[in-house]
């Protein structure tokens, strides 16, 4: 499949994370891994400073160029592209500052702009740092919610889907960033239609699964027992399920969470539906910890992001894995191109 022919739009993250690390990481390997072209939306001279304390480690200067997107492809080969926000960073590794969130949050609002200005083929995000970005006042419960509202359209906010992908599982939770009794309030039939929709008509579009195969979970143990353990799965799920299926969805359960996962189950369906945020990322955080992706399904533009935090213990010491965000890259750069 081609490479799509405009540069990914690759944000800055917290910056006294470990984001800056893996892309100079990423950025180091792309001869070797034949990754596509990529610019960093943040502040060029906090970069270099990154650059030159993980240069030292590795016994190597990092090149930095200033670029705009469009100058992306021919800089990418001899130096990291950076395309400025205007907004600079000051912060040590693992020790956020003031800087931290103005720095960041222009970083995300930028790229995006960038995609749905034709300049970028997707955005990738680097990890941030929700509890400093709190205290600057975000009032959106993470990176998903921010991006629904910065993909708003006459007056509609879409409805954003998190998707966490690997070659071996890929899960989605029908509620995501909300307390398990908040999870329990906001499942609804309604909820797990629009999702579940979403996801069909996605894994389509941008992953070329002409029928895709989805797995809804049950919510309670055992798929409730037939009543015995709780009745959501009969009340909830199962009337939303027959909608799905009316509508041509190979949509498949209520199944116990318990035994959807092993080996010889994740061969059965091309994506699990789970009813909460645990239920879906423990079981890909157990079997594709290094290289899964978080995609944002539902939004007018392509997103996806290493799934792991931003390790402010090892920020600055080079032992960052690159690993997803490497898997990251690749995933946009095939989603941008089944995409064109």
């Amino acid at each position: 499949m081609a490479a799509p022919t405009k540069p990914l739009a690759l944000t800055l993250g917290e910056p006294a994370g470990i984001g800056p690390d893996i892309t100079i990481a990423a950025w180091l390997r792309r001869r070797e891994l034949g990754l596509p072209a990529f610019y960093l939306r943040g502040d060029e001279a906090f970069i270099a400073r990154r650059a030159k304390t993980l240069g030292k480690g590795l016994g190597t200067d990092i090149a930095i160029a200033s670029v705009s997107p469009g100058e992306t492809e021919a800089a990418f080969a001899d130096a990291l592209p950076v395309v400025a926000t205007g907004e600079h960073a000051t912060a040590e590794p693992g020790k956020p500052d003031a800087s931290s969130a103005p720095a960041a949050l222009a970083s995300i609002r930028e790229a995006v702009a960038d995609v749905r200005a034709g300049h970028a083929s997707a955005v990738v995000t680097n990890p941030i740092a929700k509890s400093v970005l709190y205290r600057a006042g975000f009032r959106h419960p993470g990176h998903t919610e921010f991006l629904a509202e910065l993909a708003e359209a006459d007056g509609r906010v879409p409805q954003p889907v998190m998707m966490l992908w690997s070659p071996r599982l890929a899960v989605v939770p029908v509620t995501i960033h909300v307390s398990l009794r908040d999870a329990l309030t906001q499942l609804t039939s309604d909820l797990i239609v629009s999702t579940v929709r979403i996801v069909a008509t996605e894994l389509k579009s941008r992953f070329g699964i002409a029928r895709p195969r989805i797995a809804i979970s049950g919510l309670n143990p055992h798929a409730g027992e037939d009543g015995s353990l709780g009745h959501e799965e009969q009340t909830v799920i199962a009337p939303a399920l027959k909608v799905l299926r009316n509508d041509g969805i190979d949509a498949r359960g209520p199944l116990p969470a318990d035994t959807m996962f092993h080996e010889a189950a994740r061969t059965s369906y091309d994506c699990a539906v789970c009813m909460y945020h645990d239920q879906a990322l423990i079981p890909i955080k157990t079997v594709a910890f290094d290289d899964a992706v978080n995609v944002t399904l539902g939004l007018p533009f392509i997103r996806t992001s290493p799934d792991h935090g931003t390790a402010f213990d090892i920020a600055g010491t080079g032992k960052a894995n690159p690993a997803s965000l490497i898997a990251a890259l690749k995933l946009a750069s095939r989603m941008a191109a089944a995409n064109s």
